[in-house]
């Protein structure tokens, strides 16, 4: 991972071809080579983290399996303690995981150099079959298992392990150079303590990061246009626009902690931004306990914003919305059918609108609605709110519009993955309240869309839906979107989701 890809430096010569001042004739964009490099991460990643989840079900289901195959060879097809034996065998595979685990065998330095920890893996594989026994000694049941049996499990399992690990080191040495899994990492802060970080992270053997480019809002005189072989890409307010075209994972702030106004009103502009946040440590003179880190091989970090739903918590999220949106759908099939059919003998046009509007991490997206306004008289911008009594809503539509089900078509969404079933709720892209953006009413408004959007969320269930006509009720929605990224669980998902038919039978602000 520390091999330099050409593609990802520049010499001095192509560094002075660009200003990092030029926005391309554009409000907020960035410079043509700064979206060059944008272009070349715009592929999503394999999370290393998941990467060592899957494997660690994989191994234990190799452990399970082949302890599995010996009982049924040894002994017979479950002919004796036809359910004791799966159930030990279980159990010391799980066990054989966990300390693995314990004894650091699943971090990516060690799935790349499988030899360097062969003594670990006989070691924890042994110590399983040691505690096995022993708690077998205790319970007064050792006599019931075959000795044999086990000895045979023993030599195929560490057989298995090892191979299988030999085979996957290949495979994730190949990912990583391929750049298929890697956590991608934007330096804030350019200069000398830049290049001391970039040089300690290089240093680091086998580590996952790659470095994507430095943002610094200092001129060359004082910031330097090319670090390390890194070229300084832009200012801090044009890496906004960086992460919102590259699927940047990190961002690491190269200052001390002692220039903390400097360091605040980089944090003010960068949280909004679905992406871990670290402040480097490794030149700063505070001292902290070694908890109080995370860790870049030995560069030591101190953890600022971590991004919301991120590896195991977004599988989870997405298995939730397939599963209840099948479900939904299955649910709701006869009223949107009813709603259709409505629709189409009230007046003119198509049964679906569609909008666009902002998703995760600012991208615009499309949401299905059933259509509530006169085909003529809809306004996909969304620039004028619909208030009461709005003629240019249909008879069928003010009814759909107070119910909620003009938003049934949004399980689609959720199933397509566009968006989830809870979330801050997307808003349309040119949505404005007295003739102002809902970025330029709110201070940090665009942090909502740290997650993806839902059908229903936490501001909805607590009032604040319906029309935004006022600059109080867009804080307060935004409010509650917030809360609810910062206190994100699967129970509280459920919970918005119980209590959303409830809170619909509030109608006072659905127009």
């Amino acid at each position: 991972m520390n091999d330099v890809d050409p593609a990802h430096r520049f010499t001095a010569d192509a560094v002075r071809k660009f200003d990092p001042s030029a926005d391309g004739g554009k409000p907020g964009g960035i410079n043509e080579v700064a979206l060059q490099v944008a272009a070349q991460y715009r592929r999503d990643t394999m999370s290393p983290v998941m990467v060592s989840g899957i494997l660690r079900l994989v191994e234990f289901g190799l452990l399970f399996f082949s302890g599995l195959a010996v009982y049924c060879w040894y002994l017979g097809v479950f002919e004796y303690l036809p359910w004791q034996y799966p159930l030990a065998i279980a159990t010391a595979s799980l066990l054989a995981v966990v300390l693995l685990d314990i004894a650091d065998c699943y971090q990516i330095s060690a799935l790349m150099r499988p030899f360097n920890h062969v003594g670990r893996i006989v070691i924890m594989w042994s110590a399983t079959f040691a505690l096995m026994a022993v708690a077998a000694f205790f319970v007064k049941m050792s006599q019931s298992y075959s000795r044999a049996l086990f000895a045979i499990w023993f030599v195929a399992g560490l057989a298995l392990l090892l191979a299988f690990r030999l085979v996957f080191s290949r495979l994730i040495r190949r990912w990583a150079r391929d750049g298929r899994m890697e956590r991608r990492a934007v330096i804030v802060g350019g200069g000398k303590a830049a290049e001391t970080l970039i040089r300690s992270v290089e240093k680091q053997p086998y580590n996952d990061i790659r470095i994507c480019g430095i943002f610094d809002d200092r001129d060359d005189r004082r910031s330097p246009p090319l670090v390390a072989g890194y070229p300084k890409l832009g200012t801090i307010s044009e890496l906004i626009k960086f992460a919102r075209i590259a699927r940047i994972d990190m961002l690491i702030v190269s200052l001390p902690i002692t220039a903390e106004a400097r360091v605040l009103q980089l944090l003010k502009k960068l949280w909004v931004l679905p992406v871990d946040i670290r402040l480097s440590a490794h030149s700063n003179a505070l001292q902290f306990r070694p908890r109080s880190y995370s860790y870049i091989g030995a560069v030591p970090m101190l953890d600022i914003f971590d991004k919301p739903i991120n590896d195991w918590d977004s599988v989870a999220k997405r298995t939730f919305d397939i599963v209840l949106s099948i479900v939904g759908i299955v649910l709701f099939s006869p009223v949107m059918l009813a709603t259709a059919i409505a629709i189409k003998l009230d007046s003119k046009g198509p049964v679906l609108f569609k909008q666009k509007r902002h998703g995760f991490n600012n991208e615009v997206i499309e949401v299905y609605k059933f259509r509530s306004m006169y085909a003529d008289q809809s306004d996909p911008t969304a620039k004028k709110t619909v208030t009461k009594n709005d003629p240019r809503v249909t008879r069928v539509g003010r009814f759909i519009r107070k119910t909620s089900i003009d938003e049934l078509p949004q399980f689609f969404n959720a199933l397509f993955g566009t968006l989830s079933l809870v979330g801050p709720r997307p808003h349309a892209v040119a949505a404005q309240s007295h003739n102002l953006l809902y970025n330029e009413v709110v201070d940090g408004y665009f942090a909502r869309h740290k997650v993806k959007p839902g059908v229903t969320g936490w501001a909805q269930i607590n009032g604040w839906r319906g029309e935004m006509d006022t600059n109080e009720k867009i804080r307060m929605r935004t409010e509650y979107d917030l809360f609810y990224i910062e206190n994100w669980s699967l129970l509280f998902d459920l919970k918005i989701l119980l209590l959303t038919p409830v809170r619909l039978l509030n109608t006072e602000n659905a127009y």
